[in-house]
């Protein structure tokens, strides 16, 4: 009789206790993560993500299910990508870079949209605000203050003391990096440093780009990230060793190991560790138009020491006792 009983007992529970497998309502919550690397460049970030989502309770075959759409640097793939997780119908869409991010605001008005490494979300017309989004997107933006935005430029003229010309390349198709810009030219000014602009939106135009910055006596180059520049990295490398110009380059170590002398910014793999508490808060009830938008609080300095020899640079102890991680 004890046995029967224990039977019983264990047989009510099993069918009063929801299946690990399963969500309020008997649905397993499907996230979208929609982004314009290649799936091995997110793989990282990826991996962060779902830490983020274990610290909260949710383990991916389990209690959540992810459904990864990468468009492999071919921006023309992301509104189709964007349709396939709508399609899905999916619970939220983590969104990473403003390309990625446009082309979920474009396919859907309701399923709530996570962003992550977000440019000047306000200009760029995702948010209202920071404070109060209002729509269905919400999460972090790689908006730093004017402080962070200039700090790169600080570390550069630290390790090269006579600097008075850079050269900024920049995408002006990628949205978001006006402030980026307007921050730039504000410290330049503050460390007596001219900037040389030089617009570049495409591929093709690295290489002559380079030759006039040298052309014009630029002391170095800062290259404003953006999609196009992110996945040229390994040539963007190439061509400053090759034209002697110590480079600051965006947040990611891959630019510092494609041979950026610096790589300095906001954490974008922090950010995607931080969007899980998003999309946490959005599958209990919470209103994308009432979670504020975060601003990034981490930030990394990379430096590459092997680039550094090649050029005859010394980074000064100052430059290197701050650094998060230096490349042998």
């Amino acid at each position: 009789m004890r046995v029967i009983g224990l039977a019983v007992v264990l047989a009510l529970s099993l069918a009063l206790t929801p299946l690990a497998g399963e969500a309020q309502g008997g649905k397993v919550p499907r996230i979208g993560m929609l982004s314009t690397l290649t799936a091995e460049e997110s793989a990282p970030s990826i991996d962060v993500f779902r830490q983020g989502l274990r610290e909260l309770g949710y383990v991916e075959g389990q209690n959540v299910a992810l459904e990864m759409r990468s468009a492999d640097a071919k921006l023309e793939r992301l509104p189709g990508l964007a349709a396939e997780l709508v399609a899905l119908n999916v619970d939220v869409i983590v969104a990473r870079a403003n390309p990625a991010i446009a082309a979920a605001q474009t396919a859907t008005t309701s399923i709530p949209i996570v962003m992550t490494v977000a440019s000047d979300p306000v200009a760029t017309g995702f948010v209202a605000s920071l404070p109060r989004p209002g729509g269905n997107i919400t999460g972090l933006s790689n908006l730093g203050s004017p402080e962070f935005v200039g700090k790169g430029l600080q570390f550069l003229k630290e390790v090269v003391p006579t600097l008075s010309r850079v050269a900024v390349l920049w995408d002006p198709g990628f949205q978001g990096l006006r402030h980026q810009l307007s921050g730039t030219k504000a410290a330049a000014e503050a460390l007596g440093v001219q900037l040389q602009l030089m617009e570049v939106r495409s591929p093709g135009e690295l290489e002559g780009a380079f030759a006039a910055a040298t052309r014009n006596r630029v002391g170095a180059a800062y290259i404003f990230g953006s999609t196009m520049t992110f996945h040229n990295r390994a040539r963007i490398g190439e061509l400053a060793v090759t034209h002697r110009l110590p480079a600051l380059c965006g947040a990611l170590r891959e630019w510092a190991q494609a041979g950026c002398l610096i790589a300095f910014g906001p954490s974008s793999t922090a950010q995607m560790g931080r969007a899980a508490y998003f999309v946490d808060k959005i599958l209990k009830g919470a209103k994308p138009a009432d979670l504020p938008v975060e601003q990034p609080t981490k930030f990394e300095l990379v430096i590459n020491l092997k680039t550094a020899r090649t050029l005859g640079l010394r980074i000064p102890p100052s430059v290197l006792g701050r650094a998060d991680e230096v490349i042998e």
